[in-house]
Order: structure tokens, then sequence, then C-alpha cells
């Protein structure tokens, strides 16, 4: 179905904000389920106003539920497909990369093997774009990776200048200055 998202849709909430949403309507189903106090009656219609409501609180919150398995899902179909062209790798690389960008647009973070297999792709020759676009997803893939994973095993404890490459060009030595 086209949305103004793509055909596979678009959601308006994060995972974070849709476990709010979700705690939210919880607390709405259960203030309208909230039995009155024993010395008011409740008339009638404010009974199946109640109803209508807990009905349409108990939809929306599926709805949610469900829109966040569909996200589940579609993250674990493109992991499972961004394996797939990183096993058939370097024959595969502009639909490995192009799998690359829409999974890291999904929210799927990068594993290890992603940062190796951009790694190794960098190193090859390409055009300057197409350079950049590598170098770029590696960028990305590298912020995004858990660290052990985007710089090697876990023997491997990665050095400062992994973690902080520096900045500014570093003053040559002859011109810093001397202690004191």
């Amino acid at each position: 179905m086209p949305t103004p998202h793509g055909p596979r849709g678009g959601m308006a909430f994060s995972a974070d904000e849709l476990c709010v949403l979700r705690r939210a309507l919880a607390v709405a189903l259960q203030s309208v389920l909230a039995p009155s106090p024993p010395s008011l009656p409740t008339p009638l219609p404010v009974k199946r106003r109640r109803a209508r409501e807990a009905r349409e609180y108990r939809w929306l919150a599926e709805a949610v539920d469900e829109a966040r398995r569909e996200v589940e899902r579609l993250r674990a179909f493109l992991a499972a497909d961004l394996a797939r062209y990183r096993a058939a790798l370097p024959g595969t690389e502009s639909g490995y990369l192009a799998r690359l960008e829409e999974a890291l647009a999904a929210g799927c973070p990068p594993c290890g093997e992603d940062v190796a297999a951009l790694r190794a792709l960098c190193a090859r020759p390409a055009r300057r774009a197409e350079a950049r676009r590598r170098a770029e997803l590696l960028r990305r893939c590298e912020e995004w990776a858990d660290p052990v994973e985007a710089y090697g095993s876990r023997d491997r404890v990665p050095t400062p200048a992994d973690v902080f490459p520096p900045r500014h060009r570093s003053t040559p030595p002859s011109r810093r200055a001397l202690p004191v």
C-alpha cells in the first residue's frame, strides 16, 4: 500500500515512544475501568461511554502492539537479507550497500561483520563518489556498532586513537612549547 513514507509504510513513533504510548494506554484503560464509588450510582449512558472508551483503548493498544511486532519482523527480514548479500560479497557489493543503507534507515544496528565487510569494500578501488559513499557508511556503522565488534575481537582492546580519532592536526614537535 503506498504511503507518504514509501511502500513499506512508516511510523511516527520510535520504539521508546511506543513503549510510553503503550503505558499511557494502560493507565487510561485502568482509569476507564475503575469502578465508581459505591455511594454514587453510575448512570447507564456513562457506563456505555466507558465501555466504548475501554474498547477503543484496547483496540489502540492492540494496534500499537501489532505495529511493534511488524517493525521487529521487518528488521529481522532486513537483517537476514543483508546477511545473504554480505555472504555473496564482493560480487553483490552494490546490492549489499543498498541493503545496508535500508537496514540502517529502518533502525537495524550493524554487526561486526558489516563493519568488516565495509572495511574490505573501502579498501577496493572505486570511483570517488562510490568511495565516499562506502566511507560514509563505514563511519555510520562504526559509530553505531558495538565497539568490541567494530574494532575486532574481544582480545584486542581498542586504542584511544580507535575510539577517539584526532580532531585537529597535531603540532610538529619543533613547535610545541617546552615544559617549564
